[in-house]
């Protein structure tokens, strides 16, 4: 075990917040530069102090450790989460250990912020909001990290909405396009096993898609019509992995039993439609999420390969001279832009994590209930699961006359 490194509470003055993280891979690596950078940019009321990382092989994570910035490793999540020197577990881990992780860290004592989706189950995801409504009762708090609210322009696409540009409602289009599984030879990874993933795009991308739309329109949806498929339902096993996985043909693969992609329409309670497609078969897409949001009034557009743009349309405007006009988001009063460069200077994917850890080391320091809460991870694993069941009753499509 590394020995113990000045914390930056102990360098600034203010008092740390003591991160526990759980989990060391993509996520793990968004989230500490997440934690590592936040009090170098934004003045915070607390010092984010990267205290330990755990994952259960004891040569990677220290590796990992190294690698990000971490004082210290543990290779049981159960021996961090009892740690006197821990305020807040960070939970960057398959969905199937979410619940069990989160409810025990909360138990313990301590702030969450949970990845998305929040569970594999609605079951799961309802215990977890009882414990963090419980939680917070005691000064706790529980988040659910969906980054993409903390975009600089989806968050002024928010403001935008709510001040009333565009108006009441009409429509809202979303798609979140990956192309990675298109590849029948790509490995059975734990992404592509129910048991681990709770589901495939629809979880992984359709989580994020579902809780932007509704962010952005400012309510939930009412309800849903659904397709779901699986276009490749063996695949290779994994070399390293293999051993314990289930379902192994003589061949050396393993059944897909996740969707690969995603579509349904839905209606908001205020009337307004919106479509959603989320799949990892769009040839040639590598991370395309694009929303559209119209109005009586206006439209906003924002697609996260142009991440520092937003698209804006003021309906009132005189059509002679009325179209589609994009605004920078880079200037020092956009949100989160205060910290960071003078106008024109880009940011990236990685500082939606910054700003997540800003937002909740704020929330902390000022008791108040983190956003989004896990009572709103709740309501999109709801969504996610009426998706399911809708797809499941159109699995027959009505025939067309000839």
């Amino acid at each position: 075990m590394a020995q113990p490194q000045a914390s930056d509470g102990d360098r600034t003055g203010k008092p740390p917040l003591r991160i526990g993280m759980v989990g060391y891979a993509f996520m793990g690596a968004a989230h500490s530069q997440g934690w590592r950078t936040a009090g170098r940019v934004f003045d915070l009321p607390m010092s984010p102090d990267m205290a330990v990382i755990c994952g259960r092989d004891a040569d990677a994570v220290r590796a990992a450790a190294d690698r990000h910035g971490w004082a210290e490793t543990e290779t049981d999540w159960r021996a961090l989460v009892e740690r006197d020197d821990v305020d807040l577990v960070d939970v960057c881990t398959p969905g199937d250990s979410h619940a069990e992780i989160a409810l025990a860290a909360l138990a313990a004592g301590k702030h969450v912020l949970c990845e998305k989706p929040l569970a594999n189950t609605v079951a799961e995801a309802e215990a977890m909001a009882r414990a963090a409504e419980e939680a917070q009762a005691r000064g706790q708090l529980a988040m659910v990290g969906f980054n993409y609210r903390r975009v600089p322009a989806t968050a002024l696409a928010r403001r935008m909405v709510a001040e009333g540009r565009i108006g009441a409602l009409r429509h809202v289009r979303v798609v979140y396009l990956q192309d990675w599984l298109v590849d029948p030879q790509f490995p059975l990874t734990w992404r592509l096993r129910r048991e681990q993933a709770g589901s495939g795009s629809l979880g992984d991308l359709g989580a994020h898609i579902v809780d932007l739309a509704q962010y952005l329109a400012g309510e939930r949806l009412a309800g849903v019509s659904a397709l779901t498929e699986t276009f490749v339902r063996e695949r290779p096993l994994p070399t390293a992995a293999g051993a314990g996985l289930a379902a192994v043909s003589a061949a050396g693969t393993g059944q897909v039993t996740v969707d690969d992609a995603a579509l349904f329409t839905g209606r908001f309670a205020s009337g307004a439609l919106a479509s959603f497609e989320a799949t990892r078969y769009a040839t040639g897409r590598k991370n395309a999420l694009r929303i559209e949001l119209n109005g009586e009034r206006g439209s906003l557009a924002f697609d996260l390969e142009r991440l520092n743009e937003l698209s804006y349309h003021d309906g009132t405007e005189p059509g002679t001279h009325a179209g589609f006009r994009r605004i920078l988001v880079t200037e020092p009063d956009h949100p989160y832009l205060e910290g960071w460069w003078p106008p024109g200077h880009g940011l990236g994917y990685e500082h939606t994590f910054v700003h997540q850890a800003r937002d909740l080391v704020h929330a902390v320091a000022e008791g108040r209930g983190p956003d989004p809460s896990f009572a709103d991870g709740l309501q999109v694993q709801r969504v996610l699961a009426a998706v399911e069941e809708s797809a499941g009753k159109n699995s027959v499509y009505t025939p067309i006359a000839a």
